[in-house]
């Protein structure tokens, strides 16, 4: 999507961060999977190991929250193009489509490139991208809103969404297969919707406040984004120190309603510091950083693959810290470089069934 419906100005500047803000996510994320997959099990007490991994849970949140980002993008675009509600919600739903047959893809090339050692469950196995597709589904029928109407009706999803999350982890869900439960039920080695669609509903919220937003007003709206977001934090923080609870059980970091809010806080942070740095700092110019954000699909499909896979085995769980730093630093470089790359061959693309990049087009942020 090149423009906005504004015609007072070009989308370039709100695009510009939003691409900025994702290139960081991808650049938190590669360090973190680095010092996951290389440093030695005797260190992983280490401050550096600890706090890599502390970093390292942001970048899915950002990820899902600008996905609810361009979500809300697609479904403006619809509503000004007064198309009837079944098109608006097919619409969301093929982007929904496109997204889990990413993750289908995702998950049988991981594990034809592990045989004979990977087991045919990790098929199944519920990334981000599973998340961010049953998200959309479920969050499909707002397209039927009016614009300023979904940026309340999203908002309060989310929040709905985080506040129950640790009433379902104390539900009993023996009754329900483990592969459907791992979409729903929180836990650690999977993204279900509790908490995770929070983050995406709260992105379309604020997607479709960007459209409503004014040129001339987006400096004011990240202002105000700055403001939220540090009462986010404080008033996440303050819940979360308090020496009693509403919930039965309630873990902070699987599903705490707090630490939903504590990071959309820091979301929100970071896309007011990345609006200010490309408006006023870098500009509008190609980094490294835009360059990550631009092609972040590519480089997380490419990089699980280089981490995890069998590439660097002699690496696997080996290193010190120091060594497994210089290890983030060549990953992050290549990244970059293969970022690079894909931007000089824009015609270059993935080739999937037949109407799946005219889905994911309709929903892409370009700037210019």
């Amino acid at each position: 999507m090149a423009q906005t419906d504004n015609p007072a100005k070009s989308s370039r500047p709100r695009l510009a961060f939003l691409d900025w803000t994702r290139g960081l996510a991808a650049l938190i994320m590669l360090q973190g999977h680095a010092f996951h997959s290389f440093t030695s099990p005797a260190l992983r007490n280490h401050d550096a190991y600890i706090l890599s991994q502390f970093v390292g849970g942001i970048p899915p949140a950002i990820f899902l929250f600008l996905t609810g980002v361009t979500l809300g993008f697609l479904m403006d675009a619809r509503e000004r193009q007064d198309l009837g509600g079944r098109r608006r919600i097919t619409a969301a739903l093929r982007r929904a489509g496109y997204l889990f047959s990413l993750a289908l893809a995702f998950r049988v090339q991981m594990w034809v490139f592990a045989l004979p050692k990977s087991p045919w469950t990790d098929l199944f196995k519920v990334d981000v991208l599973n998340a961010m597709a049953l998200a959309i589904v479920l969050l499909s029928p707002l397209a039927l809103a009016r614009t300023g109407d979904r940026v309340r009706v999203a908002a309060g999803l989310g929040l709905a969404i985080a506040c129950v999350s640790p009433v379902v982890s104390a539900m009993d869900w023996s009754w329900l297969h483990p592969y459907a439960r791992a979409y729903l039920v929180p836990d650690y080695f999977s993204f279900g919707i509790f908490p995770w669609a929070a983050y995406l509903a709260f992105g379309l919220s604020g997607g479709s406040l960007l459209r409503q937003v004014k040129a001339e007003q987006l400096n004011r709206t990240m202002e105000w984004a700055a403001l939220g977001g540090f009462g986010l934090l404080l008033g996440g923080q303050y819940f979360a120190s308090l020496p009693y609870s509403l919930y039965s059980k309630s873990d902070f970091w699987l599903n705490s309603p707090a630490q939903v809010l504590i990071k959309l806080g820091v979301i929100l942070l970071l896309l007011a510091c990345a609006f200010l740095w490309t408006e006023y700092g870098a500009g509008r110019r190609t980094s490294f950083m835009r360059l990550l954000g631009t092609h972040s699909l590519l480089v997380y499909w490419v990089h699980t693959e280089l981490v995890y896979g069998r590439w660097f085995w002699f690496w696997k769980e080996n290193l010190p810290i120091a060594p497994t730093a210089v290890s983030a630093v060549v990953v992050v470089a290549l990244m970059i470089a293969l970022a690079a790359w894909k931007e000089s061959r824009p015609d270059w693309r993935l080739r999937l069934p037949r109407g799946m990049f005219r889905a994911a087009a309709e929903g892409r942020v370009r700037a210019g």
